[in-house]
């Protein structure tokens, strides 16, 4: 009995390694704006994790109500975020943890210097840094693509997606785009796409208008055709418009929604090089 119990217990630790080794693994904190707030208060000095590259660099922050304006810290600071952004200042969100003492706190920052600056760190500004409520000067909403780096940075991005209306998932799906990021889109997409040959075309994304229906008519509902209207920056091409429909579908009324991919980028083919080819998974 007693060896029946030790082959027990391996078992266990074997095949359950998310319950048992839950308490093990540093997830980051979803905390909202208003505790980080008082977390980290004005002058405060803590570490931005990059969550793609693992890439470090110390930051300050300096001000900001509705979310942190913050600076790197020194020159070596700064140069360690240019790397993160490929040698290029960009407004892209990027997802990232805060580390603070033993804190680890999911947020997301872009990567352009704007405004005023105060610290001897080559840096000619400042950037933000936005968690979990934070909002942008500009509106009292969360930014959606920073709310999904947040997402992303607390492991929390897939079950957000999973539940989310169809309208919400074509707005991150958009999004995706928008950041070229390649984890939003493939969580979305119905069918398996080469991400890598397609995402760095689009430059810039932004869905200018989609008509919502009630939540109520859409509980039995497995196939909806979405009428949107997008505006594309290409690659090389400038500004372009589409205006047509995307297909959603979901295989039970309470499975996640997900995009028609095939239909909707041969629709926008100037997104994608004519020698791509689209994989379509086996049933």
């Amino acid at each position: 009995m007693k060896n029946f119990l030790i082959v027990l217990t391996i078992v266990m630790l074997v095949f359950q390694p998310s319950s048992v080794f839950a308490d093990q693994r540093k997830v980051a904190e979803m905390l909202s704006w208003k505790e980080v707030n008082e977390l980290l208060p004005k002058y405060s000095k803590f570490v931005v994790h990059d969550l793609e590259t693992g890439m470090e660099f110390k930051v300050q922050r300096r001000a900001g109500n509705a979310h942190a304006d913050v600076q790197p810290l020194t020159p070596k600071d700064t140069k360690i975020m240019k790397q993160i952004y490929n040698g290029n200042w960009s407004w892209k969100r990027r997802a990232i943890i805060i580390k603070k003492g033993k804190r680890r706190i999911a947020a997301s920052m872009h990567g352009m210097p704007h405004g005023a600056g105060a610290l001897e760190n080559n840096f000619p500004g400042h950037f933000c840094i936005h968690f979990y409520g934070s909002t942008t000067h500009r509106t009292s909403n969360m930014d959606l693509s920073h709310k999904l780096m947040i997402l992303k940075a607390a492991d929390r991005l897939q079950a957000y997606l999973s539940s989310a209306s169809p309208y919400d998932v074509i707005s991150a799906y958009i999004a995706g785009f928008k950041q070229q990021d390649e984890k939003i889109v493939k969580s979305i997409s119905l069918q398996k796409i080469e991400w890598k040959k397609i995402l760095p075309n689009v430059e810039n994304a932004a869905l200018i208008h989609m008509p919502v229906m009630p939540a109520k008519d859409l509980k039995e509902e497995l196939v909806l055709s979405v009428p949107v209207e997008v505006e594309w920056f290409v690659r090389g091409e400038g500004k372009r418009k589409y205006k047509g429909k995307i297909h959603v579908v979901r295989f039970s009324p309470y499975g996640p929604w997900k995009i028609d991919s095939i239909s909707f980028l041969t629709e926008n083919s100037r997104l994608y090089l004519n020698n791509i080819k689209f994989h379509v998974p086996s049933k």
